[in-house]
């Protein structure tokens, strides 16, 4: 199923998984935001994120692949279909850079969590040019994150890049092309949808929205600002206790059994909003019986929650195998009894 906005994580092994923005237990490293620079660093980083962006507006995937990292060079396929499936969308556009960062890994081993703490901090946190980064088993290095604004699109879009330092040049390593609205609707939109959910006491919806609202202000799964911050803490108060949240998980009963809800979360599909829930199973080989179980995990959804039926267009549950393999039905909320 492809997701709204699509950012396809390829900073392959430098960027293994994204925790979660506001985790803790990692290592601070370095960091300095385009004013922190020196002028030729600078420069030189928004020019490769210029050539980048260039060559994927052009569709020019040959010399993208030319200028990556060998560990992404080697296995490329994602980085070309996603500028394939942005090829139309971007083509004849010039991006905007915003201002760069550039993040410092020493030693000598990969860090199992790195924070990057870019800019300056007040009491309350964040400012307004300041960003956080939280990254898994990044290898020591120098690192530029470069995002540029796609100009005369249909849809706002961001383009990220992830570069790595390779003597004086900038080689791509990662890559998350997003827009940065959904139907029409930006993250303001959802924001307000979520606390008119919350003043009705639908906290459910209003927790998935404020989930939604936060996803379309960042270009970046792994990159917190002082706004999404406020976002964060603003939609703890909406925060159900019975959904799977913050990596627990939480049983549902169902007619034939009951399941463990690993992740719930909300899903752009074309122009509807679902929401899917992903839950453990010790086998999907039985292709029929793991659909009947999916029907149920979805019914016993609407049925626990019925608030559900006027925030989201459909219900997809997915049931994930020990390996990670994952088998999804999706059901229309009217088809629902």
């Amino acid at each position: 199923m492809k997701k709204n906005s699509p950012a396809v994580r390829l900073f392959q092994s430098l960027l293994v998984s994204a925790l979660l923005l506001w985790g803790v237990g990692a290592l601070a490293q370095e960091c300095q935001t385009s004013s922190d620079m020196d002028a030729a660093t600078q420069s030189a980083l928004t020019a490769a994120g210029q050539r980048y962006y260039d060559m994927i507006a052009h569709g020019d995937v040959t010399s993208l692949q030319q200028n990556a990292i060998p560990s992404v060079a080697s296995d490329f396929t994602g980085i070309a279909n996603t500028v394939k499936d942005h090829e139309k969308d971007l083509a004849g556009t010039h991006g905007t850079p915003r201002p760069a960062f550039l993040l410092n890994a020493p030693g000598t081993t990969a860090l199992p969590h790195a924070e990057f703490f870019c800019g300056v901090f007040g009491k309350s946190g964040q400012t307004a040019n300041s960003a956080v980064f939280y990254l898994n088993n990044l290898p020591p290095g120098k690192y530029g994150v470069v995002i540029m604004d796609a100009n005369s699109t249909k849809i706002p879009t961001a383009v990220s890049l992830v570069l790595q330092q390779e003597g004086t040049n900038w080689k791509l390593g990662g890559l998350y092309i997003k827009e940065m609205q959904f139907a029409g609707h930006d993250s303001t939109w959802f924001i307000t949808q979520a606390r008119q959910y919350q003043s009705k006491g639908q906290l459910h919806n209003a927790w998935f929205y404020y989930i939604e609202a936060r996803n379309l202000v960042s270009p970046l799964p792994f990159m917190s600002t002082a706004v999404t911050d406020k976002l964060y803490d603003e939609s703890q108060k909406a925060k159900p206790t019975d959904v799977p949240t913050d990596g627990k998980s939480e049983d549902l009963t169902t007619p034939s059994g009951t399941f463990k809800l690993t992740d719930m979360f909300p899903q752009p599909v074309g122009s509807d909003l679902d929401l899917v829930a992903k839950y453990d199973v010790s086998s999907i080989a039985n292709t029929n019986q793991t659909y009947q179980d999916n029907m149920a995990v979805i019914k016993a959804l609407v049925t626990k929650f019925p608030e559900l039926r006027d925030a989201f267009a459909a219900v997809v549950a997915r049931a994930v195998d020990p390996s990670g393999r994952d088998y999804g039905t999706l059901m229309p909320m009217k088809e629902i009894k």
